[in-house]
């Protein structure tokens, strides 16, 4: 197994934990938050998705699939086209809404994106410094796995919501 081969069931897993967090669940049910100061499935999903392609772009010199491909302006939302719910106060998360279908396929068409360019990565341009804003500088490999790490506690957040969703 390559290190590539690794990272593509890594995000495959997001992918996978994405759709059965949001398969069936209307609109309303999406937008649901426990209390007023918790987060959506909606703005979890659309928030991890965000986080990955703003990062797996900016690793890989490519375009964000958000702006790239249209998902801003079928979303709709009211927020800049750069936003990705980092730091987001209780209403901006109110804002985040939209369908299952709009995000498993926003998310499916950055996971694409994000497969494809980590099918042909070689092991090892992972020491590649991709941000020296911090002290160390982030490599590529911690900038995956945080992106990794980060998706996947969201996505298990989502489900956690659809949980409580399915006891109501």
């Amino acid at each position: 197994m390559t290190s590539s081969d690794l990272l593509l069931d890594a995000f495959g897993r997001i992918r996978e934990t994405v759709a059965a967090a949001v398969e069936g669940l209307s609109d309303e049910e999406l937008a649901f938050r426990i209390d007023g100061s918790a987060n959506s499935s909606a703005w979890l999903v659309w928030h991890l998705t965000r986080i990955q392609d703003d990062h797996i772009a900016d690793a890989a010199g490519l375009e964000q699939v958000w702006t790239g491909q249209g998902w801003a302006r079928r979303f709709g939302l009211p927020l800049a086209d750069s936003d990705t719910g980092y730091g987001h106060t209780s209403t901006e998360v109110a804002s985040v809404t939209a369908s299952a279908e709009q995000l498993t396929g926003y998310h499916d068409a950055v996971h694409a994106q994000t497969a494809a360019w980590l099918a042909g990565l070689d092991g090892k341009a992972l020491a590649r410094v991709v941000d020296t804003s911090w002290d160390p500088p982030v490599t590529l490999a911690v900038r995956l796995v945080s992106v990794v790490s980060d998706s996947l506690q969201h996505a298990g957040q989502a489900a956690f919501v659809r949980g409580v969703l399915s006891r109501r």
